[in-house]
């Protein structure tokens, strides 16, 4: 007995560390302290993840290939074989999701997008802001410039635990794979977005 409540001890503390990471990667504390668009869309949200990262593209660069994200569009730029059901995730920007509009559907989840596996957009102002919401959670993203031609790209994801009959499902995917999928879509934006960068070249006005 001792030594099961010992063991679940440290798998209370192991967890707790490990969430207080999780929630924050890669962003500032005035990043994480700071306030997001869409921050009134969801009062009272036990989960509530500021994650970021630097890319070395401008913030109109990195733009498409964010708003091109969802199953049966870009993918999500993550673990394909899991949320792109083995698809390949975009290498391209795609003409086609490029425009976006307060009231669209954004990141599908699924090909038959329902209020449940897919968010609308809720706030737009390109490239700046962009604001996903559905029911139970947000979703928001914010780009700034930096004089170096590249972009700080801050996402903070909120959400509600619900409904009841499937919570167990619902904490472990926001508590375990949510973290999985966020970093590696993150890296994958980046990555492309400086890629294609590298490629083409600064655009008149940009920094080299």
């Amino acid at each position: 007995m001792i030594r099961w409540a010992a063991l679940g001890a440290l798998t209370l503390v192991a967890f707790t560390r490990y969430r207080a990471w999780h929630l924050r990667w890669g962003a500032t504390p005035a990043e994480v302290d700071g306030s997001m668009p869409g921050d009134d869309l969801l009062a009272g949200a036990p989960f509530i993840a500021t994650r970021a990262i630097t890319v070395g593209a401008a913030p109109h660069r990195v733009w498409p290939w964010l708003v091109q994200v969802g199953f049966g569009r870009a993918g999500f730029y993550s673990h394909d074989w899991l949320d792109n059901l083995g698809r390949p995730s975009a290498t391209t920007i795609l003409p086609q999701f490029q425009t976006v509009l307060p009231g669209d559907i954004a990141a599908p989840m699924t090909a038959h997008a329902t209020p449940a596996t897919a968010f609308t957009v809720a706030e737009v102002d390109a490239p700046r802001t962009l604001v996903w919401a559905k029911p139970d959670s947000t979703w928001a993203w914010r780009l700034t410039g930096d004089p170096s031609g590249g972009t700080r790209l801050v996402t903070r994801l909120k959400a509600r635990y619900e409904p009841a009959a499937t919570l167990p499902v619902t904490v472990l995917l926001m508590e375990i794979a949510d973290f999985s999928m966020m970093r590696r879509m993150l890296r994958g934006i980046a990555a492309r977005a400086t890629q294609e960068q590298e490629e083409t070249g600064p655009a008149p006005g940009e920094p080299p």
